[in-house]
C-alpha cells in the first residue's frame, strides 16, 4: 500500500487516505498491544450499531503497525465550529444528542471507567498522597454505571459526513458513568473556550435531565487523570481544578 496522501498527524500516528479508506499509521515504539487494543475496541463499539467507520484491517506497512477503516469524506464538527461561528448552538445540540446516543449503548466488555481514573490517579507524582486519597475517596464515593463512555468525546472527533455523521478515535472508551464522561468533554472545551464549554453543560444537563452539581462533582477527578497526559499548557488550569470542593 502507498502511503501518499497525508490528512492528519500526532506524536504517535500519520493518518493517509488511501483509495477508500483512511490508513492510521503508528510510529515505531508504540507498543502491539496499544495497536490491537484500539482496534479490538472500535471493533466493539462497531457492534452496537452507532455510526462508527468500520475497520478493514489491522496491518503492517514498512514495518509499523496501522489501522485502516472506512474514509469519511466530510469535515469534522470543531472545522464547522470554527467556520461558522453563528451556528454553535446548533453544533453544539447535535454534538449532545450524539454523545446521548453513545450512553444509551452498552458494551460489557470494554474495561472500567472507574478503574481506568484510578490508575491514573494512582500513578501521578504530582499529587501528594493525602491529595491522591481525597481524589480516591471521592472516586469510589460516586455512582457505578456501565454506560458506554467514550473517553475522548469533542468536536474533532465528530464527522460530518454526505452519508451520515461519524464518531471516531474510540481509543479510550470504557464503560461507566455518563456524567464523568461529559465532565471530561467539558473540561476539553473549557481548556480552550469557557463560553462554549458553559454552553455544552447547560445544553447536556437539560437534554438529559442531569444536574449541573452532578457533573462538576466528577471535575476533580476528571483534572487529576487528564494530568497523566502530560500536557504542560494544560496543567495550571488542571491543578486549579484538583480541590475537593462542593459545587452550588
Amino acid at each position: 500500500m502507498e502511503l501518499k496522501n497525508l490528512i492528519s498527524e500526532s506524536k504517535e500516528t500519520k493518518v493517509y487516505k488511501c483509495d477508500k479508506y483512511a490508513v492510521k499509521v503508528y510510529e515505531e515504539g508504540v507498543p502491539k498491544t496499544e495497536v490491537l487494543n484500539t482496534a479490538l475496541v472500535h471493533s466493539l463499539v462497531e457492534g452496537t450499531g452507532l455510526s462508527v467507520p468500520k475497520i478493514r484491517e489491522v496491518s503492517r506497512i514498512d514495518g509499523k503497525w496501522a489501522i485502516s477503516t472506512k474514509y469519511v469524506e466530510g469535515k469534522n464538527l470543531r472545522q464547522l465550529m470554527e467556520e461558522n461561528p453563528d451556528k454553535l448552538e446548533e453544533y453544539i445540540n447535535l454534538m449532545v444528542d450524539i454523545q446521548l446516543q453513545i450512553h444509551a449503548r452498552r458494551v460489557p466488555t470494554l474495561p472500567k471507567l472507574k478503574y481506568q481514573l484510578r490508575t491514573n490517579i494512582e500513578s501521578l507524582e504530582e499529587l501528594d498522597d493525602i491529595k491522591k486519597y481525597e481524589l480516591l475517596t471521592r472516586l469510589e464515593s460516586m455512582p457505578k454505571h456501565i454506560k458506554l463512555c467514550h473517553g475522548n468525546f469533542e468536536p474533532g472527533n465528530i464527522i460530518i459526513g454526505k452519508d451520515d455523521t461519524y464518531i471516531v478515535d474510540w481509543k479510550l472508551a470504557t464503560q461507566g458513568n455518563a456524567s464523568a464522561d461529559v465532565g471530561k468533554t467539558y473540561m476539553m472545551f473549557s481548556l480552550e473556550d469557557p463560553k462554549k464549554a458553559e454552553l455544552y453543560l447547560d445544553t447536556f444537563c437539560k437534554k438529559s435531565n442531569t444536574a449541573k452539581r452532578y457533573v462538576q462533582e466528577w471535575l476533580p477527578i476528571i483534572a487529576a487523570a487528564r494530568l497523566k497526559e502530560n500536557k504542560p499548557e494544560e496543567k495550571d488550569l488542571l491543578m486549579k481544578w484538583l480541590d475537593v470542593v462542593d459545587y452550588d
